[in-house]
């Protein structure tokens, strides 16, 4: 569904325009309602959900055992941050002031289609992330039948 890198701008309020591109389908596929969190696993990146694809994940996140402590991690990360948002009339969605603070999303930001959700990096973040080549130790049995 969503592909690419954009690079975006984030206003003083906070806000982000929708990239033209993805309009459509924010509009028409996620009836306009996203849901913003923190990605759990990357520091300086959120997760933009379309809002049926975040029930799904909610759901099987909420289901794990709360007894476990990376249960709950991942349960506060994801859930208890979640904000969901809706595009205005130019198509702008408001970042919650907390989750810019915690990833450093500034003026500058860039955005990737990831098929079913977005992420949303600070650009600082996301060219240290983008820099760093996958080396061979890195390299599972999944990714090495891969014909790239």
């Amino acid at each position: 569904m969503f592909q690419g890198e954009t690079a975006i701008t984030v206003d003083d309020k906070g806000r982000l325009a929708i990239p033209t591109a993805y309009r459509e389908l924010v509009a028409g596929e996620c009836a306009n309602r996203l849901v913003i969190t923190y990605n759990p696993f990357e520091s300086g990146c959120l997760w933009l959900f379309p809002y049926a694809v975040w029930e799904q994940a909610r759901d099987q996140v909420n289901a794990l055992s709360k007894v476990k402590t990376a249960h709950r991690d991942l349960q506060m990360k994801l859930v208890g941050a979640a904000a969901v948002v809706e595009p205005d009339s130019a198509a702008r969605i408001l970042l919650p002031v907390s989750q810019r603070a915690t990833t450093g999303i500034e003026k500058k930001a860039v955005l990737l289609g990831m098929g079913d959700k977005f992420e949303l990096w600070s650009e600082q973040a996301h060219m240290a992330k983008i820099r760093q080549s996958i080396g061979e130790h890195e390299i599972t049995s999944e990714m090495a039948e891969l014909r790239l």
